[in-house]
């Protein structure tokens, strides 16, 4: 059976040619009679909403009828659906009886098998003769929902307001033209040419020594009694027991005591991150042989700027360095960036190798946390130093471990390396980090950073009986109140 073609429903010709004829008519009227312009054009407004006003109603229309014979179709298909019921439900009554009961014949099955198969044609032809229609008609509605919407903008828009008709000047005789003067050459610029930079990059404008008399003062300090250290504690969790030091570096420049972020980048400029490292690691040997004297096992880490790794003899006299005193094996940590142990090449590679035993390693400043335990304990890194923020908060898809936080935690510990959280500054972390299973953590919530007295620093190695206790470098973190959520955290 032949399915009928539906009616095709599209958008009508004539309104668009009005349309087009009445843009040629405006403008030059526009041009001539401004405010016959604006009647015509909203004339014309008028005339383009009652028609669409008329075609959205015939669309109306035509979506009752549609939606009768959808109605029809339903009625059909329950007929159709009831007769082949009732044809299943008679053959599996006779399928049903005894032997000896006589069967239909053939002729009244082929009957019943014909007139089944014409109802199925039958609702397959209307079938698609309504799904034509429909996408038809919804073509149609989605281009007079178009039209709609730029009908709306066009009446939203500011209409142009009528230019009034200057008054006709009157006629006066032009004086007779002026010779023209000579045309002048325009200069031409000479050609450019680029210059090699020869000299140092300029400071930032950010920097708080941007200006050359502030970067001298700030080296003379440098260069002076100005360098000073400061400890910071790391300590377990949830113990809070100090385990180890980080020494960091202040620079005193007149009364103010500014940090790394602020300095650094002058003595970059000037050359001279390798002469702080060299003297930061002479201060933290000595805070080390001190704790030694003191019974105190715990050892003081150190991070190294990544230029001094490129410094010829700087890794080799690290050596020097530790063997001049055996008993700070271990006590002496540096840290390096996750770039830096990264990039290392094979003679630092080797240098660093060296040293395993003798002076602990320390990976910091990552910026992501996608680690290789494995590879990072062939270096002989023992701990792993993370921002706080980069745990507890929600990271992007290129840091983003690949497994779960808590299990780098577990593989990291399963590799003989600690994980340790700096920058914890809120009570309220403290309690998601031991969720993490994090067994250290660094931060002003335990401890701020505490200078180290000078006579600490100005000891020699052979100093007689180690001094009475001071509060340099600074003790354990007294007891704090904890939160009931920490202590809840813990016994769960």
């Amino acid at each position: 059976m032949k399915t009928p073609k539906a009616r095709t429903i599209r958008p009508r010709g004539t309104p668009w040619i009005l349309g087009l004829i009445g843009v040629l008519v405006l403008v030059p009227l526009a041009l001539i009679l401004p405010l016959a312009a604006v009647a015509a054009v909203s004339g014309l407004a008028i005339i383009g909403g009652a028609l669409l006003w008329r075609r959205l109603s015939t669309f109306a229309v035509a979506q009752e009828v549609v939606s009768k014979e959808i109605g029809v179709l339903s009625q059909r298909l329950v007929k159709l659906e009831a007769v082949t019921a009732a044809l299943i439900q008679s053959r599996m009554q006779d399928s049903a009886t005894a032997d000896g009961s006589a069967r239909p014949p053939d002729e009244a099955v082929k009957a019943l098998d014909a007139r089944f198969d014409a109802g199925i044609e039958e609702v397959t032809a209307e079938i698609g003769i309504l799904s034509g229609i429909v996408r038809e008609l919804a073509a149609v509605v989605a281009s007079q929902d178009g039209d709609i919407a730029r009908l709306r903008v066009q009446a939203q828009a500011p209409q142009p307001k009528p230019v009034p008709q200057a008054a006709p000047e009157p006629i006066r005789p032009r004086p007779a033209p002026a010779a023209p003067p000579p045309p002048e050459t325009e200069p031409v610029a000479p050609p450019m040419r680029l210059v090699p930079r020869t000299t140092l990059p300029a400071a930032r404008p950010s920097d708080h020594f941007a200006t050359d008399a502030d970067a001298a003062m700030l080296i003379e300090a440098f260069d002076g009694e100005g360098l000073e250290v400061f400890l910071q504690p790391v300590v377990t969790l949830p113990q809070r027991k100090v385990v180890a030091y980080e020494a960091l570096a202040r620079l005193k420049v007149g009364d103010a005591v500014y940090a790394p972020e602020t300095f650094l980048p002058v003595l970059e400029r000037h050359g001279r991150t390798t002469a702080l490292d060299r003297r930061m690691l002479q201060r933290v040997a000595t805070i080390a042989r001190h704790l030694q004297g003191r019974g105190s096992p715990a050892s003081v880490s150190y991070s190294l700027t990544p230029h001094s790794l490129f410094e010829p003899g700087f890794l080799r006299s690290l050596g020097r360095l530790v063997s001049e005193g055996p008993e700070l094996a271990g006590r002496v940590v540096i840290a390096l960036p996750q770039s830096s142990w990264r990039s290392l090449d094979a003679e630092q590679a080797a240098l660093l190798a060296g040293l395993r035993g003798r002076i602990g390693f320390v990976m910091d400043r990552p910026i992501d946390l996608r680690f290789d335990p494995t590879a990072l304990a062939e270096r002989g890194i023992t701990q792993v130093k993370v921002a706080a923020a980069l745990l507890l908060r929600p990271l992007d898809r290129e840091a983003r471990p690949d497994i779960a936080l808590e299990d780098l935690v577990t593989s990291l510990a399963r590799a003989g390396i600690r994980l340790v959280a700096t920058g914890v500054e809120a009570e309220t972390e403290v309690p998601d980090l031991i969720d993490l299973d994090v067994p250290l953590a660094q931060g002003g919530v335990f401890a701020a950073p505490r200078a180290v007295r000078s006579e600490v620093l100005s000891a020699s190695p052979e100093a007689a009986p180690p001094p009475p206790p001071s509060p340099d470098p600074p003790p354990s973190p007294p007891p704090q109140r904890r939160p009931f959520r920490d202590f809840l955290r813990r016994a769960g």
